[in-house]
């Protein structure tokens, strides 16, 4: 049985801290890494270095994700791919997605210094954009691994106007800064290729994502880790509410068309809709823009974003509906326009039973209690489900708090984790000799 370092699980913190500064961060004063950033390249840089290191050749793959390969004991071994994301949201914490990769290497590292081949090569993934908090459809990188992407690149574009297309372009490169190519093989990026990220069914085993669990369960139970059940169906809109701007001072109330006071009125009727169900499903407005934004103009246009979840997908479908009602209703009450697109819809997402098993006994075999647990916030491995079998283990963070700064993990607990993955590994190994 191989076992992590025990510094193992604090070297992983450790590198998540140090990615939380520059040159990984493309705000000042706290973390915002977006995909296809100077911010992100610096990173993936990086932890290439650290995946070379550990023993892994590295490259990054036409859809700008980061993959380490420690080839199995035959050539033509099947893949275990053990894969988080590197990006994070605006002023976000520095564990969200990379402690996942950084546990990883780790795994990595330990069967390295053990001189271990097994029955399967290990394959991890720094998948460039999970959070979708640079271009308006997320996980765009894990959805072209699995070969599940399914939008229109030529039309995607980012806040400032750039392209997906430039994007790449800029991001590719990068490769001709001193170092870089030294350590990472590089596929072109570029649109045309992006979908030649897709992995072949059957070449990849199975998905194992370790990820902070984003809520408090884990920490009221007084428990490091648990095994997750699956993954939280999931719906996102953009809706553009549009009115009559004029001037704040001369425009007298009743003649108003004014489209942000509408939109307060549907922000308020998402929370309610969703309280009113009285179940797991949650609903939230987190963007909104009010234009042309200026204090003393009544605004013509407000955007703003809503995110429906639950773990049945007939509840989350049916909230939704009441939701989008609500919104026709206030438009029409208040004379205003509204266009509604649905930007995804991601389905639930179970874990595999049989690997469910596996992530029990290796967390009972460290000393652990079994504890099983659904993921409200989606991951990759919900895209990954499409291609394997998927595990995921989720670690324990201070208060449950998440996409937040003071988003904190005991090096303690990733301790845990890393033990707790490398027995997972282990006995997938030993069911596949």
């Amino acid at each position: 049985m191989v076992t992590g370092s025990c510094s193992g699980g604090a070297r992983a913190v450790a590198r998540c801290d140090q990615l939380g500064l520059a040159p990984y961060s493309d705000m000042m004063g706290g973390l915002y890494r977006a995909y296809l950033t100077p911010a992100h390249r610096a990173t993936v840089d990086q932890v290439g270095g650290w995946m070379f290191e550990a023993g892994m050749s590295a490259r990054i793959d036409p859809a700008g994700n980061l993959v380490g390969h420690y080839p199995g004991a035959r050539s033509d071994a099947p893949a275990l791919i053990i894969g988080s994301h590197l990006d994070s949201v605006r002023d976000g914490g520095c564990y969200d997605g990379p402690l996942g990769v950084m546990l990883g290497i780790e795994c990595v590292a330990a069967l390295h210094a053990a001189g271990r081949r097994l029955p399967f090569a290990i394959d991890v993934y720094g998948f460039g954009d999970e959070e979708g908090s640079r271009f308006p459809a997320a996980m765009l990188s894990s959805r072209a691994v699995a070969g599940t992407l399914d939008v229109d690149l030529m039309t995607i574009a980012d806040t400032h106007g750039v392209p997906l297309a430039d994007a790449l372009r800029d991001f590719n490169a990068a490769d001709d800064d001193e170092g870089v190519m030294q350590i990472l093989e590089t596929a072109p990026l570029g649109i045309a290729g992006f979908h030649k990220a897709r992995r072949r069914t059957g070449h990849v085993l199975a998905y194992l994502e370790a990820h902070i669990e984003q809520g408090p369960a884990l920490e009221a139970d007084g428990l490091a880790v648990g095994t997750v059940t699956g993954i939280a169906a999931q719906l996102r809109y953009r809706v553009v509410v549009t009115g009559m701007a004029g001037h704040a001072g001369t425009t007298t109330m009743r003649l108003r068309r004014d489209p942000l006071a509408g939109a307060a009125a549907m922000v308020l009727s998402v929370e309610q809709l969703a309280r009113a169900d009285n179940s797991d499903v949650v609903a939230t407005v987190g963007m909104i823009e009010a234009l042309p934004g200026a204090p003393n103009v009544i605004p013509g246009e407000v955007r703003f974003t809503i995110d429906v979840r639950s773990g049945v997908e007939t509840r989350r479908d049916t909230v939704a509906e009441q939701i989008l009602d609500r919104i026709v209703e206030i438009a029409d009450a208040r004379d205003l326009d509204f266009a509604i697109e649905r930007i995804h819809d991601l389905p639930a997402s179970p874990c595999d039973a049989a690997l469910m098993d596996l992530m029990d006994a290796a967390l009972v075999a460290a000393g652990q209690s079994p504890r099983r647990l659904v993921s409200g916030a989606g991951h990759d491995a919900m895209n990954m489900a499409a291609l394997c079998p998927t595990a995921m283990l989720f670690i324990r963070c201070k208060g449950g708090i998440s996409h937040n700064p003071a988003e904190h993990v005991d090096p303690a607990d990733a301790d845990i984790a890393l033990q707790v993955m490398l027995g997972f590994i282990e006995r997938l190994a030993a069911k596949h000799a």
